[in-house]
């Protein structure tokens, strides 16, 4: 009894490993939100503010690795307010690009997944509303494309999945007026793996 349970298991262990050396290909639709606050070197005060995020992914991997490309449209909101006081409130539309690698664990549709990467974004719209205290020259010269790291995890159920990440700005996200601003964000989503 007890040689067929250990060969059940050996077996059982080996067919799990191989499992997860096989490439898989999986492809999803997502959405949540995200908490922007601009990050400034001793020059603006900034306020977290709720936006938006949706599209789709794709998780392709292999013996325990994956690569998680996705892209979606995203809705970004901060208030910039400088040493005196004024403040302008900005929102960004934008096309963000994250290209994660990661790992997961767990297995039969449970686990617990931590990805990390580059994000490209490219900025679609941006809209500032001034305080009425502001002067034209606290507008902001935003540039088209920035880059950022996002790192986090997420856990899946079934075809369901959950994220918390932080996207922490690499570039400046402005041309003058600004100097030494960067965009970070905490996003919260919700997947649905479609196959």
């Amino acid at each position: 009894m007890k040689k067929t349970i250990l060969f059940f298991l050996i077996v059982s262990s080996s067919f799990f490993a191989y499992s997860q050396a096989l490439p898989t290909f999986q492809f999803g639709v997502k959405g949540g939100v995200n908490l922007a606050k601009f990050k400034t070197t001793n020059t603006f005060d900034s306020d977290n503010k709720s936006g938006y995020f949706a599209g789709v992914w794709a998780r392709i991997g292999g013996a325990g690795i994956h690569l998680q490309p996705e892209l979606y449209l995203s809705g970004k909101n901060s208030t910039l307010v400088n040493t005196s006081g004024q403040d302008n409130k900005v929102r960004f539309t934008s096309l963000d690009l994250p290209i994660l690698l990661g790992t997961k664990i767990g297995a039969a549709g449970f686990g617990l997944r931590f990805n990390l990467g580059p994000v490209i974004s490219f900025n679609l719209a941006d809209e500032q509303n001034f305080s009425q205290a502001a002067s034209s020259s606290f507008k902001g010269q935003f540039k088209g494309k920035t880059f950022a790291a996002q790192f986090g995890a997420g856990l899946d159920i079934g075809k369901l999945s959950v994220d918390l990440r932080y996207e922490n700005g690499l570039s400046e996200i402005n041309d003058q007026n600004y100097p030494t601003t960067k965009l970070n964000l905490y996003t919260l989503g919700v997947a649905f793996r479609v196959f």
